[in-house]
């Protein structure tokens, strides 16, 4: 059994060494049915600190193949990776395309897999936004429909697909919980403090770096604003992607002293700062969730969220761009007892109902 992983992005590699660890369990444990995995990087994440640390960190398989495909705009980008993708299939045969999350890279890889007629399985299916502005919002959409497994996070996914008539389309959804969980509990003890680190004092851990946030000069310099009164009561580490550095260039915002801008880190330092972190202020899908994992409330500089139950349980606040909405939700929870004990996500044990459900439907 040949499955092809097609992966791009950092959230995708933390998910997919979950997947992949599972895989060599299964060819431990059975004898008669071995499944090879082939692991395709499409390069959307190229460099050091956003690529190559999670494979050496991570313990995942090199990739089989790197099609360095970056720096393009959306509709090059996927166009190129549809073509390359498609190569790679004709050449390999497999019997399954798994692909994860909302990115370009993955809605390359199940269309080129659908294309040619061989069978796809999204994991993170079922999510909504309801922003179409959004390019993941379309990734997303147009992968689940085009899907023959569809692998549900939450009971809200499932519903949301369910909502959208796919209860009339014959297209397997799976409610197995979320690969994320099981990253987070197998990689907790493994967390590595960033060099760039060097005092132990309470912080509050940031990342911005989505497009609505960072393409318009006047929600970026907003967001910073609040940074900025915020960093005066409690230091912030924020490690800051590419493309927000070239936009505060562009627009010329100097953050704040107080906030601790450090280059993007690896997941075990990532982990690191999620599990000595105060609170976390992000525009990240993935680490809304892992904020949760880690119990720390988390301040999301989003118009919506796709995982709304941190919302309706109390642990995420929506703000949006607002400075004075995000002002706001800071000084709610630093006053506010917040209850984590509560079953969203799976039990740690969702890559291996992953790996069961492709090789029932492959026998």
């Amino acid at each position: 059994m040949k499955i092809i992983t097609v992966i791009g992005a950092r959230p995708q590699f933390v998910k997919a060494a979950v997947v992949s660890r599972a895989i060599v369990a299964f060819n431990n444990q059975n004898e008669n049915l071995k499944i090879n995995e082939v692991i395709v990087h499409t390069g959307q994440h190229f460099d050091e600190n956003m690529s190559k640390v999670f494979f050496d960190q991570m313990n995942i398989p090199e990739p089989h193949y790197n099609l360095e495909i970056n720096s393009l705009s959306h509709g090059a980008m996927t166009g190129k990776m549809l073509e390359e993708i498609e190569g790679v299939l004709i050449s390999e045969k497999p019997d399954w395309v798994l692909v994860y999350g909302d990115t370009n890279s993955t809605i390359a890889g199940a269309l080129a897999a659908k294309k040619l007629h061989i069978n796809v399985a999204h994991v993170e299916a079922g999510l909504r936004s309801f922003n179409m502005a959004m390019p993941e919002e379309v990734n997303r959409i147009l992968t689940d429909r085009i899907s023959d497994i569809l692998f549900c996070p939450t009971e809200t996914a499932m519903t949301n697909l369910l909502e959208e008539g796919y209860k009339n389309i014959d297209i397997k959804r799976v409610n197995c919980g979320d690969v994320m969980n099981d990253a987070a509990l197998y990689y907790k003890s493994r967390a590595v403090k960033p060099a760039a680190i060097d005092q132990d004092t309470a912080f509050i851990l940031c990342t911005i770096h989505r497009q609505e946030n960072t393409d318009f000069k006047g929600k970026l310099e907003t967001i910073f604003k609040a940074l900025g009164e915020i960093s005066n009561e409690k230091k912030i580490v924020l490690p800051l992607h590419p493309r927000t550095v070239k936009q505060l260039k562009k627009f010329r915002i100097t953050p704040n002293a107080n906030i601790r801008i450090i280059d993007p880190v690896g997941y075990l330092e990532m982990i690191w700062l999620l599990t000595n972190c105060e609170a976390v202020i992000t525009d990240s899908g993935g680490l809304q969730k892992e904020a949760f994992f880690f119990k720390k409330p988390c301040i999301t500089v989003r118009e919506e969220t796709e995982w709304v139950e941190l919302v309706t349980h109390g642990v995420n606040f929506l703000v949006g761009s607002d400075k004075e909405a995000m002002l706001h939700a800071y000084d709610k929870l630093k006053s506010t007892v917040i209850n984590f004990d509560i079953n969203l996500y799976g039990n740690g044990n969702t890559g291996q109902l992953i790996v069961e459900e492709l090789v029932a439907a492959t026998l």
